[in-house]
């Protein structure tokens, strides 16, 4: 068996049968696609994962932790466009499609990435006083609480900046608008979150950022209704 160029094979008809149209084809390519997704989100997040093994888990370095993850939200924004785009693409491109998802969302990916990151340090140092200096033990219940809406509102903002162009503000008001626009995109959101938290807590960083592009293929899949819906309300007539 051949897996050569548009040779490699013919239809019934005499038809010449490109690469990817046979099923063995189409399954080599998506796993191409992704494994080469997942190595660029390594690449693009790698200085940051350097910079936090040199810090100790304590909640005094959560600001120098926040610092380490700036990266990270562009590089889920790319990684989002080059999984999406892949449906579009003309040819076995990802890395094509990954910069210049990279290229096009940064900018809009931090304006929303380095505020929740701050929201998040506040919420660990909040969570981390607990118990001391006065601070009542019903406050770290309202925290996680805060701090799991502000998970699932970064969620959806860096969904919304990597496939459209509103402004920022705007942005910022969809993403809080969908928390509670589709509920059951919400709730495979928070399902997803969970899920990544555990196999952080249950093995380490480093095999959550190995299984990334699988996560971010979950998530983009869990909010096709949310970017069906943008696109239909607020695109249709551009």
């Amino acid at each position: 068996m051949s897996f050569g160029g548009p040779s490699s094979g013919r239809r019934g008809d005499g038809e010449r049968r490109e690469f990817g149209e046979g099923v063995l084809g189409r399954a080599t390519a998506l796993v191409y696609w992704h494994l080469i997704v997942e190595l660029l989100l390594v690449v693009a997040v790698l200085p940051g994962v350097l910079g936090s093994l040199l810090l100790e888990r304590t909640p005094g370095n959560a600001v120098l932790f926040a610092l380490c993850l700036v990266p990270v939200g562009p590089a889920v924004s790319a990684g989002l466009f080059a999984l999406r785009d892949r449906t579009r693409a003309e040819g076995l491109t990802p890395a094509s499609s990954f910069w210049r998802g990279y290229r096009l969302n940064w900018a809009d990916a931090l304006r929303v990435w380095v505020p929740a990151l701050a929201g998040g340090v506040v919420v660990v140092l909040g969570l981390a006083n607990v118990g001391a200096g006065g601070v009542p033990g019903w406050y770290a219940g309202v925290l996680v609480v805060v701090g799991a809406g502000l998970a699932l509102w970064t969620t959806n903002a860096l969904v919304i900046v990597s496939f459209f162009g509103f402004r920022t503000r705007d942005s910022v008001r969809l993403a809080a608008h969908y928390l509670g626009a589709r509920p059951l995109v919400t709730l495979g959101t928070l399902s997803l979150l969970v899920l990544a938290g555990g196999v952080v807590v249950l093995t380490t960083e480093a095999v959550f950022a190995l299984l990334a592009v699988v996560w971010l293929a979950l998530v983009l899949r869990n909010a096709g209704p949310l970017v069906t819906d943008a696109e239909r309300r607020f695109t249709a007539a551009a």
